[in-house]
């Protein structure tokens, strides 16, 4: 059992990240990876050949019976990923490493729970169309079709930079100019089909499309102060009121400009992630 729970962590971390893009949620991930350990540990393993794929599969189908299961519940806020963006300790680390970017993480939340399954897998963990389609209980061709829409629904939208200093460059252009009021240099700095979605605790999202609207909408927050954060992998800020943690803004940059920023005005829920903000 020893030698079978050693070969399980070496697998650990890769599973965590199929769970983590197919959910969404880190809990609901460690919940999928933990289930596929309990499967295993109850099973013989001298009878799997390849158990890297065995336990994909496991955690794949785990998590593709939660998707489904979401339609018949409300469902939770987007996973935050939130962490004070400078020197960066281990567990940090370890938090951003499985960091999709809000953007994606909110596009992939509006697939089918089988195209999510399909793009998932084949996009970002190259497995075969054959090995999916066992997985959805559908036809190879019929699973390359889910991913294929997936891709055409996600569109431009990919994975966060990873040159963060070219992230904060953009996005300290984008304070100057709306501490300024330099409306023609905040739409330098946006993309013509930039969105700003605010979304709130117990309310529908509002959502601002185009540069010119959101460049109307930029203002340096009044009486509060900005602390630059971290958010899943992106540059964004923690917002404070009074000293108190109030919303937080996440930035996706491509290029040299701002293709979205997403805000989330939720006071008590950055106040438990930020007690001492």
């Amino acid at each position: 059992m020893d030698e079978l729970a050693a070969r399980f962590e070496k697998e650990r971390p890769r599973l965590r990240a199929v769970a983590y893009r197919m959910l969404g949620s880190a809990v609901e991930a460690d919940d999928a990876v933990q289930d596929a350990w309990l499967r295993l540990s109850r099973s013989d393993a001298s009878t799997i050949d390849n158990l890297g794929g065995w336990l994909t599969t496991v955690v794949a189908r785990e998590c593709l019976h939660v998707l489904r299961s979401r339609r018949n519940r409300r469902e939770d806020p987007v996973d935050l990923v939130v962490v004070p963006d400078g020197s960066l300790d281990p567990e940090q680390e370890a938090l951003l490493a499985d960091s999709v970017g809000l953007a994606m993480l909110i596009v992939l939340d509006q697939l089918g729970p089988a195209e999510r399954l399909a793009f998932v897998l084949h996009d970002m963990f190259q497995l075969s169309f054959d090995e999916i389609a066992a997985i959805v209980g559908r036809t190879p061709a019929a699973a390359r079709q889910l991913a294929s829409r997936a891709r055409r629904r996600i569109g431009g939208v990919g994975l966060p930079a990873p040159d963060l200093a070219r992230q904060r460059a953009v996005v300290h252009a984008f304070y100057a100019a709306a501490r300024d009021g330099d409306f023609s240099a905040l739409v330098q700095v946006l993309d013509p089909d930039v969105v700003l979605q605010t979304s709130f605790a117990d309310q529908p999202p509002v959502v601002v499309r185009g540069a010119s609207a959101v460049a109307a909408q930029a203002r340096a927050p009044r009486g509060g102060q900005l602390r630059p954060v971290l958010v899943n992998g992106s540059v964004g800020a923690l917002i404070t009121r009074d000293g108190r943690p109030y919303s937080v803004m996440a930035f996706t940059v491509a290029g040299s400009r701002i293709v979205r920023i997403d805000v989330f005005v939720d006071p008590q829920r950055f106040t438990s992630i930020f007690p001492t903000a």
